[in-house]
Formats: C-alpha cells, structure tokens, sequence
C-alpha cells in the first residue's frame, strides 16, 4: 500500500482546493463562472453568516484595498460599455470586457488610490450609523 492509497487530512484536502482556485486577475472562462455559481449557491447561508459577522467590523486595510479596486473596476467597466448594463452583455462580451481590464490593471490601481480615503470614509459612517441603531 503506497502513500497514494491514504485518505487525505482536511488541511490537506483544502490546500488542495485552494491552489485549484480560480485567479481573479485573468479573465473567467465559462466553465470558471459556472463553477463559481454552484459554490456559492451551495455556501450561501455560510456566506450570509460571514458578512453578517464582517458587518458589525470595521474591515481591514487589505479589504478596503480590495473594495476600492473592485469601484475602480466597475468605473472603468462603465466607460467601456458606455450606457450598456455588464448585466446584458453575453457571457463573451463579460469575458473580452475582463481581458480589456486585465491590460489597465496600472490604470485600476491609481484610481483605486483615489478611491481609498472615500471607501474607508463610508467604512466607517456604515459602522457608526450601526452603532447608532443599536
């Protein structure tokens, strides 16, 4: 019996996952879409958990980081498609806007900068006003 034959560990096994996981810096492929509509209708309710918990935190400086690009994204995304909606765009046209944002990932980073004093303003209005209603 090799070492092939044993059952992983859990650490093992999520190790595992994690380095299948899809990168968001390249564009998604159909298949990647699909697989990531299945996970998170399967983790939904853990995942309602989570940001219910993360709601009542002030978020980090790597997840104000993290917001502020995905604005900086939707910014660009708007000038690209101009009136169009991304939501109305065939599963190609999201995949071709992806790639066109993927060579302005420069371009996404300065404006993130810019965004990031807002995003940590509003971070913390959102807390307060939690903090107001309790």
């Amino acid at each position: 019996m090799g070492t092939e034959d044993k059952m992983k560990s859990f650490k093992e096994h999520n190790a595992d996952i994690s380095e299948e996981s899809v990168d968001f810096s390249e564009a998604m492929t159909l298949q990647h879409r699909m697989k990531m509509k299945a996970a998170f209708r399967k983790n939904k309710a853990k995942i309602a958990l989570g940001k219910k918990k993360a709601a009542k935190k002030l978020a980090s400086p790597e997840k104000l980081k993290q917001r502020a690009e995905k604005q900086a994204r939707e910014i660009l995304i708007k000038k690209l498609l101009k009136n169009k909606s991304k939501n109305d765009l065939s599963f190609a046209g999201r995949q071709s806007i992806e790639k066109k944002l993927d060579k302005k990932k420069a371009a996404i980073k300065k404006i993130a900068k810019k965004l990031l004093p807002q995003v940590k303003a509003k971070d913390r209005a959102k807390l307060k006003s939690k903090d107001g209603d309790a």
